[in-house]
Formats: C-alpha cells, structure tokens, sequence
C-alpha cells in the first residue's frame, strides 16, 4: 500500500468481491461529473475512467485511449473543453490532454512530485490547472501546452499547522520521512510476518512434535525448526518491539471510532519531517471553478473556499461557507442568479456569497449547520450529471443516480461499463486494510476489526516482551542444547 503508482497496472474483477463493491446505477463514485463536446457527444467520467456518450446517456464507448494501463491511472477528477475546442483531463496519474490528430490522450509534463490534478479552468486562452498542492497557468495550446508551477501565497489563519490526522497517517505509512521511512515501513510490515510465522511454529509444533514421538517418528528437523524460530522470533521482536507497537498504535487512530478523537486536531510539522513544507497549500488544494458571473477563480481545499483574482491570484477567504466534508468536495459547479454548487458527502448545497445564503439543493431550506461536518439525513454526493434541458442528477455514493429537482429517469449502466470498470490493487488492498471488506457480512460492526486487531496486536507484542525479559532473557534453558551456552 506504501507504493500505490508501482503497483497501479493491476486490476481487479469487481464481481470477485462481496455485492456492495459491484457498480449499482452508476454508484461507488463510478461517475463525478460529465461534459458536453457536441450536439450529440458527452463524455462522462469518475472513477470508471472516461466514457463517450450521446445526449440520451445510452451508448457507451471508451475514451481513454493514451492513459498508462490501469483502473486507478485512469481515474478522472475534472475535464474541460477550453473554447478553442482544446480537451483537458485532471487525473490520479496526471494532467492531460487530447490529441485529436492520432485521437489519444497525451500527458502535459509539469513541474513538482504531485501527479494527481484535481482541478481546470480557462479563462480566455489561459489555462488553470490544479493539483493537491500547487496552481499551474499557461496559455491552452493542446498537447503542445507549457505550465508554469505557482506556488500561492499563505491563507488567512496559517500558522503552518497539519491536521494530527494526518501526521499520524504518514507516522503510520512511513511518509513523514519520504521514500526511507516508507521502505522503514515496508520491512516492519516484513518483520511482522516473520514474528507472525515464527511464533505460530513456536506454539504449535511442541505437540505436532509430541503425536510424532508417541508414534516413533522423527522430530529432529521438526525441532531444529522450533528452536531456530525460537531464538529469532525473541531477538527480532527483542529490537522491534516498540516500533511494532507505534505501527499498531497508530493504526489503530486512522479508523472510526479513535479517529474522531484526533480528526480536528491540528498540529505543529515534525521539523525536517515530509509534512514540513514551505509551501503553505502541500496536499491542501481539491478542486477549482471559474465564478464568471464575478470574474473571479475560486479554489476548494481541505482548508475551506478561497476567492482569487484571475490575474493576482492571491487567495482570500470567503464567509458562510456551506458544509463540506472532511473527504472533500465532489461537486464545485456555477449555478444561476449568484448562486453556486457545492456537493460533498455533507450533502448538494446552493450557496450565494454575497447574501450569505445557504440552502439544500433539493428542499430550498435554508443550511441550519452551516461549516464543516456532516448534517444528519444528507445525500453522500460524489457528483452531478447535467442532462438534456440543464436536468441535473445527484449522484450518491451508496445509491447512484437521483434525479434532482425533476422526475425524468437516468439510464443504467451498461453491461460493458460494468465488465471494464475493475477496482484497482492497492483499493483492494485498503479495503482489506481496513476491515471495510467485512461489512457486508457484520454491517457497522467492521468499524471495531481495526482497533480490536489494532489491541491484539499491541497486548501480544507487549506481553511477548516481558515474557522474554522474565524467562528467557534472565535464564534460557535451551541455550546449551542450541549451541549457545
């Protein structure tokens, strides 16, 4: 999990997993968005890749020809179609655009470690491009466009803390470190199997050991096998054992319910640490939207909503900013009269700055909670469809499609959708991670794997320490039969 882009080329079946995996009318953020190239051309996109479609949303063909090979590099957060005529896509993998000589999707080369873009915009025929860390302008030139990395200024309030979430995630991962301590992570994860596989042959081949000796058998290799495992399993863990335990520990946070204790937190970068950047917005930016009718930029993040001159570009913060999830915002769209779309798993809000007005998108009510956090009984939307006559069509994360504000119906998905449309290794590997595959057959329930394995884990290492200390350590009984003594 430490190596998400090594491992992107390997791909998944859905239908391998439990039913709640598989794509249901177009849910599990299969879709985030769509965009209009011609009368009768959509392309659709989200975590299925990109999809050519006609007005009707009926037939589906593949549009992701160019994109390296695998479901997660073809994940797409944002499209545009500059007035030139020019496609861009904003990808897990990179930024894009579209070749429509050899009909292919090219990659833009830009400066700076972060891949994932998230945002786009043109204004006239200068190009805003946005990842999780840095703004890029240039002039929309196609295939042939060159990106000049902006580093923005600090937002009101910064005083260079993280979230404590996230320090505990990258002390959890490795990556408070960079690629070192990621490797660092990688041989605990090592040294944790071998303590695993070790102690197992420790406890168990003593009486595999006795059933052959009743039946006069030969135990040699069997018990030069428990006495290596012995010796290895107490040294190692003797020299790891706190390290294992703050892998365990950390864990542990990363999860519901010990994850709402440090979800708000803010804290000081470790110093010399990964998280200590000059760069006030590192990992902070999600999403961008050109707000014509006020000619300004404004950009999304973990922070909140910023308002930016498209020619300054210095941000600003904007009051009575309607709710957005922690996981972030799915929906950033102009709407009419002053209004704009925000849609997070917090719900589909119309928010209009300047009156400081925020209502539900479906009901018309005013917000009664306006900030952050999740009001009860709201939608979890990771996107917006726009259909013929401007209807529009909430997407759900659990549900799929709803229409919003209207009756009119939305196509399901194809079957060939579904087929191609596979989960990606290292999604496997964090639902697996995180004990969120067994919510299927224990429901709520799988929330408590984590810490409950988190304990275990922390209480076996622990209690083998001090058994050490006190039995073996002191006086080992088998060290003359080992060639020790």
């Amino acid at each position: 999990m430490n190596h998400r882009e090594l491992f992107s080329g390997i791909d998944f079946d859905r239908r391998i997993m439990p039913s709640n995996y598989e794509y249901h009318n177009w849910n599990n953020a299969a879709l985030k968005g769509n965009l209009a190239i011609g009368e009768d051309s959509v392309l659709v996109f989200g975590n299925i890749g990109i999809w050519l479609t006609d007005s009707s949303f009926n037939r589906y063909s593949r549009f992701d020809e160019g994109f390296p090979k695998g479901i997660d590099n073809r994940k797409i957060f944002d499209l545009l179609k500059t007035p030139d005529g020019n496609l861009y896509a904003a990808a897990f993998s990179g930024l894009y655009a579209y070749d429509r000589t050899d009909n292919r999707w090219v990659i833009i080369q830009t400066e700076g470690r972060e891949k994932r873009f998230v945002g786009l915009e043109c204004i006239g025929d200068t190009l805003f491009a946005l990842n999780r860390s840095h703004l890029f302008t240039g002039t929309s030139d196609g295939t042939d466009s060159e990106l000049t990395i902006r580093v923005l200024d600090p937002y009101p309030g910064y005083n260079n803390k993280v979230t404590l979430l996230e320090t505990v995630w990258q002390i959890h991962s490795g990556e408070i470190f960079g690629i070192p301590g990621k490797v660092y992570v990688d041989l605990l994860g090592l040294i944790v199997i071998f303590l695993s596989a070790t102690g197992i042959i420790w406890f168990f081949f003593p009486g595999w050991i006795k059933r052959r000796l009743l039946k006069k058998r030969e135990t040699s290799a069997l018990a030069s096998t428990r006495r290596w495992s012995r010796i290895w399993h107490n040294k190692v863990g003797a020299w790891t054992f706190v390290l294992i335990v703050v892998l365990f520990l950390t864990g542990m946070f990363l999860r519901p319910p010990l994850l709402i204790a440090i979800g708000n937190s803010k804290v000081l970068p470790v110093k010399f640490a990964h998280l200590d950047q000059p760069n006030p917005w590192y990992d902070k930016m999600r999403d961008l939207l050109y707000d014509h009718e006020r000619n300004r930029l404004l950009m999304a993040g973990s922070e909140g909503i910023f308002s930016m001159d498209p020619h300054v570009l210095k941000p600003h913060a904007i009051e009575g900013q309607p709710p957005v999830s922690v996981m972030g915002i799915t929906v950033f769209e102009n709407y009419r009269d002053g209004y704009l779309l925000i849609g997070s798993f917090s719900g589909l809000w119309l928010w209009h700055p300047e009156r400081n007005e925020v209502l539900d998108f479906i009901t018309g009510k005013p917000c009664e909670a306006p900030g952050r956090g999740r009001p009860a009984d709201y939608f979890t939307v990771s996107g917006m469809l726009t259909g013929k006559e401007m209807k529009r069509y909430l997407i759900d994360y659990n549900i799929g499609v709803i229409p919003a504000g209207h009756t009119a119906s939305f196509p399901g998905m194809p079957e060939n959708i579904m087929r191609e449309s596979r989960i990606s290794f290292w999604n496997l590997s964090l639902e697996i991670h995180t004990g969120r595959i067994f919510e299927k057959f224990i429901s709520g329930f799988y929330i408590l794997i984590v810490p409950l394995a988190g304990l275990t884990g922390i209480t076996v290492v622990i209690s083998g320490y001090i058994l050490w200390r006190r039995k073996y350590r002191k006086k080992d009984p088998d060290r003359t039969h080992d060639g020790q003594g």
